[in-house]
């Protein structure tokens, strides 16, 4: 655990805690977070945050990746870029962490001034050592058994198939549709949650949020960790109402699968269901094999 200000950083699980609120940032900005805290006080320059965090995955948008996790860092510190308190940047060059760090070492205890001082040598009987031996070796047996079986499940491979679900886009430019495209965007994020032991699916990180016409598929992708996502739009074609629903490879942003509803007044009740059950079977076909 990290210390700067008024905030804990845990930079193995991305949380930020300050005043007894805990706020998780997302892999991307909690890994750019770690490297800026570690070379605390020193330039860190793109370059080297593009070696250490982006992997060499060439596909990124990186520059857009980056501002991304800038931006979400500051806004969980309370930050700012004109006036930094924690981050600053360095044009063309990088970005420096210019709080105090203070690293949750433990402290030691120290003996009181009038302390008696303890004998250096005790006449133990060689039966009593043997056993005092024996339990310190069990102990020690012990405690290696569960740091190897903690680090064995810390090891273990999350092989989930991760997938993020954007909200739904009213393009129908009726306020009263809005609710609609919320609830499509819920029923399927509650549809593909419902099969955890293979999906991880991402459905309320902000990155989601953005407006259609900046929307960045790729930097999505880079920063939640997901290789696909789903979204969808409602319109108003001559009067009727229609959903068109994609699945999209982040990578590459191609479309795997997509299907049209052009539902009749009658059946908008139960469209939310048949929406989510056509995109949970086009994700179990096209990226969980069946």
């Amino acid at each position: 655990m990290t210390r700067f200000g008024d905030f804990e950083f845990d930079a193995r699980s991305g949380e930020l805690r300050s005043n007894g609120t805990a706020t998780r940032l997302e892999p991307q900005p909690a890994r750019v977070l770690a490297l800026l805290v570690e070379r605390a006080g020193d330039v860190v320059t793109r370059a080297e945050l593009q070696q250490r965090v982006w992997s060499g995955d060439t596909f990124v948008d990186f520059d857009r990746g980056l501002n991304y996790c800038i931006a979400q860092i500051r806004e969980a510190l309370g930050d700012s870029a004109s006036e930094p308190k924690f981050v600053e940047t360095l044009p063309r060059r990088g970005y420096r962490f210019i709080a105090t760090v203070h690293n949750g070492d433990p402290v030691q205890a120290v003996a009181p001034a009038n302390a008696v001082p303890v004998a250096r040598s005790i006449n133990v009987s060689a039966p009593v050592a043997i056993a005092a031996v024996a339990v310190v070796v069990a102990l020690i047996a012990g405690a290696s058994m569960l740091m190897l079986r903690r680090d064995a499940v810390k090891a273990k491979p999350d092989t989930r198939v991760r997938v993020a679900v954007v909200p739904f886009d009213n393009e129908t430019g009726v306020a009263d549709y809005d609710r609609l495209a919320q609830s499509l965007t819920d029923a399927t994020v509650a549809r593909l949650a419902a099969d955890p032991t293979r999906l991880a699916v991402v459905g309320n990180a902000l990155a989601l949020r953005v407006p259609r016409s900046q929307r960045d598929l790729q930097a999505i992708g880079n920063s939640l960790g997901v290789g696909h996502v789903v979204l969808g739009q409602v319109q108003q074609i001559d009067g009727h109402l229609r959903i068109t629903t994609h699945l999209i490879r982040t990578g590459d942003q191609s479309h795997l699968w997509a299907q049209r509803f052009e539902p009749s007044p009658s059946e908008t009740g139960h469209l939310d269901r048949e929406v989510s059950e056509a995109v949970a079977g086009a994700v179990a076909k096209r990226l969980l094999g069946g």
